[in-house]
């Protein structure tokens, strides 16, 4: 498709009209006009200035780009790529996984499948059947299909609406047309919202939970997003970092126990845990992922030193585990 339609196609979704969308831009709508119709081909700079103002995404500024003539500007590097600064990414992201435990954290692309995670992912898998865990794992199936996580999942039409609402809104951003497909299958699944999914009920709560059927007890999280703000390559610009957290005291013991195990069976020389994280390099003081159920634990106090971690720094208070301390001062 030429650059006019594909401009106009994404003003539209934005809910902006021709002369709205020509005085944010500071451009003339008789020329807004041309441009939308093929009369006139925009220059580089006018292409890379609207689609930063329909907040398009980068893979499609590439798409829009190469629809007026000219190179891509922007890098599309896969994640194990270790001569550019995905390295880096790719570190960072694995930091962030291990120091989450013992509390589980996972990171998405753009379709939802899982890129990576860290160990304490596999108490959210329990029970999945074993298609829905063959790479990739697309992690909307895996919660949602009567085979997953779903049947487990206590308040399914609340989980199942906010899961849907965010698709709907990166639809909206993107025009993903798998995201689409996506959302379609999701909707079919027994059980799914169709609706908000809110619970009606007037109870006090400030996020909606995910509550979990388990085998020592129902299991209460709740969830945190996070992305590179900065990212100026495709593929960082498309990665989204879950991170779930206790919301009760139970949810505490339960992963607290579980890492402990996890402990106990490494120790004794267990084999089969180390593949997602990267954390081979790593000595036992300086494993984040003990550091981080040493937090949780509250084993380590917020003004020891910081220590180093390879290349990076991990300063006590800031430590990823120190943020849910609050949730034990009333236990200790």
């Amino acid at each position: 498709m030429a650059i006019g339609p594909l401009l106009k196609e994404w003003r539209r979704r934005r809910g902006l009209s021709q002369l709205e969308f020509a005085l944010r831009a500071g451009v003339s709508s008789r020329h807004l006009s041309y441009v939308e119709n093929g009369r006139s081909i925009p220059s580089r700079e006018l292409v890379l200035h609207l689609s930063e103002l329909l907040e398009v995404p980068l893979r499609e500024r590439n798409g829009l780009l190469l629809a007026a003539g000219y190179a891509p500007l922007f890098t599309q590097r896969t994640l194990d790529d270790d001569s550019s600064g995905m390295l880096h990414v790719r570190k960072a992201v694995s930091r962030l996984l291990a120091t989450h435990e013992p509390y589980p954290a996972l990171v998405i692309d753009r379709h939802w499948n899982i890129v990576d995670r860290n160990h304490s992912t596999r108490i959210l898998a329990q029970g999945v059947a074993p298609e829905l865990l063959k790479p990739p794992v697309n992690a909307l199936r895996m919660a949602l299909h009567p085979s997953g996580m779903a049947p487990r999942i206590i308040n399914l039409a609340e989980w199942s609406g906010y899961l849907l609402r965010r698709l709907e809104h990166q639809l909206l951003v993107s025009g993903d047309p798998l995201v689409a497909s996506l959302t379609e299958e999701i909707r079919s699944y027994p059980g799914v919202a169709k609706g908000s999914g809110v619970d009606p009920r007037g109870e006090e709560r400030v996020v909606i939970p995910l509550r979990l059927r388990g085998d020592r007890g129902d299991l209460c999280f709740l969830n945190m997003v996070a992305t590179f703000g900065s990212a100026v390559d495709v593929m960082t610009s498309e990665l989204v970092i879950e991170s779930f957290y206790p919301a009760d005291d139970s949810t505490v013991e339960v992963l607290l126990d579980e890492s402990g195990n996890r402990d106990r069976h490494l120790s004794s020389g267990g084999a089969g845990l180390e593949d997602s994280v990267g954390r081979d390099d790593l000595t036992e003081a300086e494993d984040p992922h003990r550091l981080g159920v040493q937090l949780a634990r509250g084993n380590l106090s917020e003004d020891r030193p910081e220590r180093h971690l390879g290349e990076g720094i991990v300063h006590g208070a800031e430590n990823e585990g120190t943020a849910i301390e609050a949730q034990l001062d009333a236990r200790r």
